[in-house]
């Protein structure tokens, strides 16, 4: 029988946390071959957060060809396969049913997930496969004692998928963080980038116009695009709504700075 562990998730994108983790497994013995379900669509998650599920799958793809034990870490489409939206117990069920003769399979998931498993579609029957969690930083692991097997020494995260595509659409740099072929995938394809990022915002902000946090991280995107008017407008906006917000007066200042500086003629004359 081959040992599987399934490593389910989202990966959007997958990082390099993703990849130390199926390296660890690999490498401690945990199974004979780990596989990424990549899902396309996750309970937990709103649809317009996923990039495309192709997208994710040949990320995934790339980063798996580049660890170091290619032949024994690899992705799998097998949930874009199964009806939406994607349950973990559906899939487990589909493997056992067509692969079960020839393969065992284990489960390696976050301390963030086993947190909230108790309200996962038949969770007890997911209890009743080889449970692996790990850690993340600062958080314990004391459910389903007995059920589980925590992996106290695997490495730590210290990033996550959400913190990337936060830096992405803000224009900063991600590239200690992810493959360099999942990085060329996310460039090319452009996903996550600030024009993306700012339309979303926009589209926000139009729902909840009164959210001046969306004004503010707007402007702020903005900022760092050298885009000055559009920026000052949005903080302005947060302003008027809170004259005592520190952060919003600081980058407003910034900028009347920057326009008096480049354009003395005008400020000037």
């Amino acid at each position: 029988m081959k040992r599987v562990m399934l490593y389910f998730g989202s990966f959007n994108p997958i990082h390099k946390g993703h990849i130390a983790l199926a390296e660890y497994a690999v490498e401690k013995g945990l199974c004979d071959e780990l596989v990424l379900v990549v899902s396309p669509q996750s309970p937990y998650k709103q649809a317009e957060e996923l990039a495309p599920e192709m997208d994710r799958f040949e990320m995934a793809e790339a980063a798996c060809a580049a660890s170091r034990y290619p032949d024994r870490i690899k992705p799998s489409v097998v949930e874009f396969l199964l009806p939406k939206p994607s349950y973990t117990i559906d899939t487990l069920r589909y493997l056992a049913e067509n692969h079960g003769a020839d393969m065992e399979f284990s489960i390696l998931m976050g301390a963030d997930q086993i947190e909230r498993l108790d309200g996962w579609k038949e969770y007890d029957r997911i209890l009743e496969y080889p449970v692996y969690v790990y850690p993340r930083r600062g958080e314990r692991v004391d459910r389903f004692p007995g059920r589980i097997t925590v992996l106290e020494d695997a490495p730590l995260q210290d990033f996550s998928a959400t913190q990337i595509r936060g830096r992405i659409g803000r224009g900063e740099d991600v590239s200690q963080m992810l493959d360099k072929g999942v990085a060329d995938h996310i460039r090319r394809k452009g996903l996550w980038n600030p024009t993306a990022r700012k339309s979303a915002l926009t589209a926000q902000i139009a729902a909840d116009p009164e959210n001046t946090a969306l004004y503010m991280e707007r402007g702020k995107l903005h900022y760092r695009l050298n885009e000055w008017g559009a920026a000052l407008n949005d903080f302005n906006r947060v302003l008027q709504a809170d004259d005592s917000h520190a952060e919003a007066r600081q980058y407003a200042q910034m900028v009347q700075e920057i326009l008096e500086f480049r354009y003395k003629d005008i400020y000037n004359p």
